[in-house]
């Protein structure tokens, strides 16, 4: 919410005249709640992935022939539309492999992106949520979303399935995103969950903890989750004393 009454406050504080862009921004959202503001970006990402296809989309429904000698997945990627349907053993393995590929490639991605020149310029707007929910999860700079995106379709480039699987992998790999800042469970071992993400956001723009996105076992190779683990321990004797003072 923008802390000023009027535009002449504005105009004072700024000490200039508002810009017509500024003076549409401050009419829009003089009186939205900031959380409603950074909200916008989950509609940004939604309008820009459904209406930038969408062109590419209709001239290959309609030119399929021509576009065809252009399309790159059956050659270069792999990746299947016809028949036999991939078993249901085939599916887990090769969704198995993609979440352990992205894992390890978001690990060092996302580790690169809290370098400083990279958190400051990219990522700190995705760290605005201290507390994460799960609208949060693509809420991000732009350059961080295409970034962020590459180690998803690592996988797959790598070993091309169905697009049965693409499909449920890409679904699969929004809801862990989603998860892992608002979900309550922790039911796959290894599996980091929204408290272990939550950490990595607590502790913000000095976090050099709890990168993984999926498992954590990059986390503890690297020694990147002692933060995490010392504070666990540290709430875990404050719950002791505390319980050992009611009794």
């Amino acid at each position: 919410m923008i802390p000023y009454a009027t535009i002449a406050e504005a105009e004072a504080a700024i000490g200039r005249s508002l810009t017509t862009a500024e003076m549409i921004w401050y009419n829009y959202t003089a009186t939205m709640p900031d959380q409603l503001v950074y909200h916008h970006n989950i509609l940004f990402v939604f309008v820009v992935f459904t209406l930038v296809p969408l062109p590419i989309a209709l001239i290959e429904l309609w030119f399929p022939r021509t576009v065809a000698p252009y399309k790159i997945q059956p050659k270069l990627v792999g990746i299947r539309t016809g028949l036999p349907l991939p078993s249901l053993g085939e599916m887990a393995a090769q969704l198995i492999v993609y979440f352990l590929i992205e894992d390890y490639s978001n690990y060092w991605i996302h580790r690169l992106l809290h370098c400083k020149w990279a958190y400051e310029k990219i990522h700190k707007v995705h760290h605005e949520f201290a507390a994460p929910i799960g609208f949060a999860a693509p809420y991000a700079h732009w350059t961080e979303i295409l970034i962020l995106g590459i180690p998803t379709f690592v996988g797959p480039a790598i070993a091309p399935g169905h697009m049965i699987t693409f499909l449920l992998w890409i679904i699969l790999r929004q809801a862990e995103a989603i998860d892992i800042h608002s979900g309550p469970t922790k039911f796959i071992p290894f599996y980091g969950g929204a408290e272990y993400h939550d950490y990595h956001h607590y502790v913000g723009g000095q976090s050099q903890s709890n990168f993984s996105s999926v498992f954590t076992y990059c986390d503890y190779i690297y020694g990147t989750d002692k933060g995490y683990r010392f504070h666990k321990t540290y709430l875990a004797k404050l719950k002791n004393l505390d319980d050992a003072k009611e009794e």
